[in-house]
């Protein structure tokens, strides 16, 4: 009996147990309509309910034990050298106040999660509320990494930027490196002032977009412009003059950079605002002249102002440098002319003292050849007379044979004195007229012995009037070039000599049929010394003291030959 009280009185309290049970779970039912995940735990630490969301949230709960271990504080503030005091869930449980903090939670399959976590202390009863925050510390924690993406986006754009300024700054300095050795090669390879000057404002065109640039000198103040590259409305050679301010500006050895409608003082003005570059040059402390730039462009010029310093400075060492140079070539030149000129005088002064001594040397000749031809004519005049006499017939006509033969011999000689005095002419150092074809027959007699017997002189001498000139000086040449050609001639040939006169114009022409005169030895022919007949033969003076006469008569001497064919000299005097 005693059994079955017993059996009846555990069923009782079974029966008790469950109804407590169902009461207690009955009044935490409200907290299925939580969102958060919800546990109760009592005093002996027995989870005594869960929610559905917990339920869900941690399917794979086991115990409160273990589900501690997985628990732990996203930042820990304690410092306890007890270990279970690291874990939210023990530290809660020991905890006597409400409990707040954020924790993670790692699964089965090391997955973690984040909560916040709040616990109230509920009489016997510990309530864990669980909230996720799992999306919200991702969204932190990608929130800091796409900070720190900015913060490093920030300083990569700065640095981009600093780079693109050093990109910019390097590329503005390699051309204007560039820029500064191209005219740098210009300059030290040229000493031509107009092409270092053209070249330089043909590259500053470029670079700063003008449509016109150009080189002006300094004179007392104002511009005298003497290279221009493009544009219009400017001659070279025209004088220039800036305002008060654009002078005061240059004078100080500064860059003009104004915004004009003006090129310059009295141009007209332009049609719209340009940008007016004025560049001085200097030398030392000179102001030697100015470049000016003129562009339609409108920017601010910074790194370009540099380069247009150094090029400044360039032109004015240049410029300076080329003149002197250019003083040099001139000094050389004069000293050159001044030595030809010397060269002249000399070889006029060698072939007057020739020709003065030829001179005496003919008088005295002609003067000693007269006294005994004027003998022999008397006495041959007298023979004529006594032939008459002679009674024998034979005798007397073998006499008058002899008698007239040395009458033509007299005749002839006389003749030749009397040529050789008008040749030499020593009393016409003047201006005179003259008969241009007799003269040319004058010369032919006094050469009789080069041509007798052996070439052929052929005359087409022209209509020709009397002719101002110093015809002894002329007798020369024709005799100097008559006997070149005889000389030319080996053997047998003919010598051509043409007269003429047109438009004021005399000309003569005496061609040989000779061997010629080598292409690359014409130019040389007229330079004194110069001489193609041997040593001994010829002094290399006579076509140049012609040419020197024919200058004097203000003509020309012209020279066309070919080896094997002959040779043609064609002399023109201008002027009655």
């Amino acid at each position: 009996m005693f059994h079955l009280i017993c059996v009846e009185s555990v069923q009782h309290l079974a029966v008790i147990s469950d109804f407590f049970y169902n009461i207690v779970m009955k009044k935490f039912d409200i907290f299925n309509q939580f969102r958060d995940a919800v546990i109760i735990v009592n005093k002996t630490e027995d989870v005594v309910y869960q929610n559905s969301t917990f339920k869900r949230w941690f399917n794979d709960f086991v115990d409160l034990k273990k589900f501690s271990h997985n628990t732990n504080f996203d930042i820990c503030p304690l410092n306890s050298e007890n270990i279970e005091n690291y874990s939210p869930i023990r530290h809660a449980l020991s905890s006597p106040e409400n409990f707040f903090a954020t924790v993670s939670y790692q699964d089965n399959h090391n997955k973690l999660y984040y909560y916040d976590l709040t616990v109230q202390k509920r009489g016997r009863y510990t309530i864990f509320f669980f909230s996720d925050v799992s999306a919200n510390t991702k969204l932190a924690s990608e929130k800091r990494k796409y900070e720190k993406l900015s913060d490093d986006y920030e300083k990569l754009k700065e640095e981009i930027e600093d780079l693109e300024n050093i990109k910019q700054k390097a590329q503005s300095q390699a051309i204007r490196i560039a820029l500064i050795n191209k005219v740098s090669n210009t300059i030290r390879e040229s000493m031509d002032i107009s092409k270092i000057l053209q070249s330089a404002l043909s590259e500053l065109a470029v670079m700063f977009g003008a449509f016109k640039a150009y080189y002006a000198k300094n004179e007392n103040g104002k511009f005298r412009v003497e290279e221009i590259y493009g544009g219009k409305r400017l001659n070279t050679g025209e004088l220039i003059s800036f305002d008060n301010q654009t002078f005061s500006t240059i004078s100080s050895k500064k860059i003009s950079v104004v915004h004009c409608m003006k090129e310059y003082v009295d141009a007209e003005p332009f049609k719209q605002s340009i940008m007016r570059i004025v560049v001085p040059v200097y030398h030392l402390q000179d102001l030697i002249g100015i470049i000016v730039l003129l562009s339609y462009q409108k920017r601010e010029l910074n790194e370009e102002l540099e380069i247009l310093e150094a090029i400044s400075f360039q032109l004015g060492n240049a410029i300076i440098r080329a003149e002197l140079y250019q003083k040099n070539i001139e000094t050389v030149e004069e000293l050159k002319n001044a030595l030809k000129e010397l060269k002249e005088t000399q070889l006029q002064l060698i072939n007057s003292e020739k020709m003065a001594s030829l001179g005496q040397l003919v008088a005295g000749v002609a003067h000693e050849i007269n006294t005994p031809v004027a003998s022999i004519k008397s006495n041959n005049g007298l023979i004529s007379k006594l032939i008459s006499k002679i009674d024998d017939a034979e005798i007397s006509g073998l006499m008058q044979e002899i008698n007239n033969i040395d009458h033509e011999a007299i005749e002839r000689i006389s003749n030749i004195v009397s040529s050789l005095k008008k040749f030499v002419r020593l009393d016409e150092a003047e201006v005179q007229d003259a008969d241009i074809n007799k003269e040319l027959d004058l010369t032919l007699d006094l050469i009789r012995h080069e041509t007798k017997n052996r070439i052929n002189i052929i005359k087409n001498y022209g209509n020709i009037p009397m002719i101002k000139c110093y015809p002894n000086m002329l007798n020369q040449v024709f005799t100097n070039i008559l006997v070149n050609a005889c000389q030319a001639i080996e053997g047998d040939g003919q010598i051509i000599i043409t007269t003429g006169y047109e438009a004021e114009t005399l000309t003569v022409s005496i061609k040989d049929s000779g061997k010629g005169i080598p292409e690359e030895e014409i130019p040389k022919i007229f330079t004194a010394g110069y001489t193609t007949k041997g040593v001994g033969v010829g002094t290399g003076l006579g076509l140049a003291i012609c040419a020197k006469i024919i200058e004097k008569h203000n003509g020309k001497i012209i020279v066309n030959s070919e080896v094997g064919k002959g040779s043609e000299f064609i002399i023109t005097i201008h002027g009655k």
